[in-house]
């Protein structure tokens, strides 16, 4: 089983390379999904893997990201198990 999760990371966290920093992060672990820029000024996504490399990407967006980034909360919702990805690797997604 897989897990999936949807985050959503608060604070300074456009124009510092946060999106690049978390899609290299995400293959590191092997996880699969997408991340963007929203017009809150925020980053959204969702990542899908083993839970252990899931879990290590939640701490990581919670307490990392990338280093001129300043990161004052990150949410996480709608965690379940899947049986399979949805994704073939993760991505940037551009408005």
């Amino acid at each position: 089983m897989y897990k999936a999760v949807d985050f959503e990371v608060f604070g300074r966290v456009q124009g510092v390379f946060f999106r690049k920093y978390t899609k290299d992060q995400a293959e590191k672990l092997g996880l699969r999904g997408w991340c963007k820029n929203t017009s809150q000024g925020t980053v959204q996504g969702q990542m899908q893997g083993p839970p252990d490399k899931v879990e290590t990407m939640i701490n990581w967006l919670k307490t990392t990201g990338s280093p001129s980034s300043r990161i004052d909360k990150a949410e996480f919702k709608n965690q379940k198990e899947i049986s399979e990805y949805t994704f073939d690797n993760f991505s940037i997604v551009k408005d």
